[in-house]
């Protein structure tokens, strides 16, 4: 759950403040848009800050799970949790914007350059205190 208010923490600074992609209040509702398109997220009003941060939160439980699954593996394996995150935010950035690409065709341009490092370095936001996390209470 940390992860997942760091993230928005990045967001809200770089994308709403120094990018203006977004208003701050879109961060919350802006998970909805991208899974259900921008005209259903429009269509449901109020309930769209609610679905997305629904979500956002769900996916970032989930994800959390995973790397607290696959960690005991590659810390026997002697690697460090922030070099893992990493790759770990990459490998998400990649699988959670194939399935939005699947899921909606309501989606930002994966092509642009801006796009991509702005959503790799939005995920290691995430992964590294994820990382950092999940390996202090697996200690």
């Amino acid at each position: 759950m940390i992860a997942g208010i760091v993230i928005w923490m990045y967001e809200a600074l770089v994308w709403v403040g120094a990018q203006h992609l977004l208003q701050l209040g879109d961060i919350p509702r802006n998970a909805t848009g991208l899974v259900f398109g921008k005209e259903i997220q429009n269509d449901l009003g109020a309930a769209a800050y609610f679905i997305g941060t629904l979500i956002h939160f769900s996916f970032s439980a989930l994800w959390g799970v995973l790397f607290a699954l696959i960690w005991p593996y590659f810390r026997q394996r002697g690697w460090e949790a922030s070099l893992l995150a990493i790759f770990y935010a990459m490998f998400a950035w990649v699988v959670m914007h194939v399935a939005i690409s699947i899921a909606s065709t309501d989606h930002p341009n994966y092509l642009d350059p801006v796009v991509i490092i702005g959503g790799f370095v939005s995920h290691l936001f995430f992964a590294l205190p994820l990382a950092l996390i999940v390996k202090h209470r697996l200690a």
